[in-house]
């Protein structure tokens, strides 16, 4: 990476709801010093969210980017060590900031949720990042940082354990509170449209490792597929499906995969949600599970999608302050390893998940891979938080009030 570079951060689409939280938390939190730049279309808007964050923001400069205007984004990445974009759709707006951040050795961190675009970035400029040495991670919010950074920690844990690699790995989405994400469903909506468009995408979205870089040599180890509300023998929990849980089950696998399968031949990974233990739990499972299949069934129809667009929260929307600052979430993820030890790692943190949370996750990752090149793992390409933040990502949220426990179970 040139060191020329007059800036260390730039936050691309800044103006949008996470990103204002974004640029909130980098203002209250970057360390003294950090080039920090704010972009996005609006000059106008720009100012007025660097005029609400205090003196910290005063001098950092504002970029008009596009991301249909190449040659403004091929600036911007070449001015900077990393960039953070929360401009969504990444199927639509991502791929130019994905090519010049790669073509540039500059570091990108983003919020995707969108495997057929993750997929289509390691086709790409998987090996053009390779040879600039950028490190392009996606899904650095409540997708998938939980999820990846747990499965990392119960790895390397216990193997410094000598309890061997992993197998059967759940993870268990226990407790959350919080608003419903515009720029999710808005993801979820353009996937709808893709797969319309070419039914062939179909196949990568139903290929639990779709993202794998060497498909052929994946162990193709999976746990059954729970799409119905079940009882947990043992606990006594009834758990159904958790919404993102066949994007995250494909970036977890692709963080072992991009690590030489650190976390075993035999891995099996999957997601699932609680809801409780007691009479009304099953109905809760039941209504939840319901509600996803529907929305999903009515995103792909466009008769029953316009109806939807009513009802659900638009791109840029987002809760109040008080729904964000009192929201939630805890995740329990337990393996058992090769030589039959269980092992758990909890995650809890506090703030909306997907909107607070996830911009104190974004905001730390880029700081990361700004700051932080000492610490990294030695990785370049189209990487997953495990793979290319890994441990210093662990550090920084912790330092930031997030738990990350890992135990040894008896």
């Amino acid at each position: 990476m040139s060191a020329q570079r007059d800036l260390d951060v730039v936050l691309l689409g800044a103006t949008g709801f996470v990103g204002r939280l974004t640029a909130g938390h980098l203002a209250a939190h970057a360390p003294a010093g950090t080039r920090i730049a704010l972009a996005a279309r609006s000059l106008e808007r720009l100012a007025e969210v660097r005029a609400g964050l205090g003196a910290a923001a005063a001098d950092w400069p504002l970029l008009v980017v596009d991301t249909g205007d190449r040659g403004a984004v091929e600036a911007m990445a070449q001015r900077t060590r990393a960039v953070a974009t929360t401009v969504g759709p990444y199927l639509r707006y991502g791929m130019p900031v994905v090519e010049a951040c790669a073509a540039a050795g500059t570091h990108y961190a983003d919020l995707t949720g969108e495997s057929l675009f993750v997929r289509r970035t390691l086709d790409l400029w998987d090996s053009t990042a390779r040879t600039s040495g950028a490190r392009i991670v996606h899904s650095c919010g409540f997708d998938s940082i939980p999820s990846d950074l747990s499965v990392l920690l119960l790895a390397d844990s216990a193997r410094d354990a000598g309890d061997g690699s992993l197998e059967e790995t759940r993870l268990l989405l226990q407790r959350v509170s919080g608003g419903i994400s515009g720029g999710t469903v808005d993801s979820l909506r353009a996937i709808t449209e893709e797969v319309a468009a070419d039914r062939a995408l179909a196949g990568v979205l139903a290929d639990p490792y779709s993202l794998s870089p060497a498909r052929t040599d994946e162990p193709d180890v999976r746990l059954p597929g729970d799409l119905a509300p079940i009882r947990r023998n043992g606990s006594g929990e009834w758990v159904g499906p958790f919404a993102m849980a066949s994007y995250n089950t494909r970036i977890v696998r692709l963080s072992n995969s991009l690590q030489e399968w650190a976390y075993g031949r035999t891995f099996a990974y999957g997601e699932e949600m609680a809801f409780g233990r007691d009479a009304l739990a099953p109905l809760r499972a039941a209504a939840v599970t319901a509600g996803l299949g529907a929305v999903v069934a009515g995103l792909s129809f466009a008769p029953t999608r316009s109806l939807l667009d009513r009802a659900l929260p638009s791109p840029g929307d987002g809760p109040g302050e008080q729904t964000r600052r009192d929201g939630h979430f805890t995740t329990d993820t337990r393996t058992r390893t090769t030589s039959g030890a269980r092992w758990s790692c909890v995650i809890r943190a506090q703030g909306d998940p997907g909107y607070q949370a996830t911009s104190v996750m974004l905001g730390q990752s880029v700081l990361a891979l700004a700051l932080d090149d000492a610490s990294l793992p030695d990785a370049a390409g189209v990487l997953t938080p495990a793979a290319g933040i890994g441990h210093a990502l662990a550090a920084r949220l912790r330092a930031q009030g997030f738990e990350l426990d890992v135990a040894r179970l008896d």
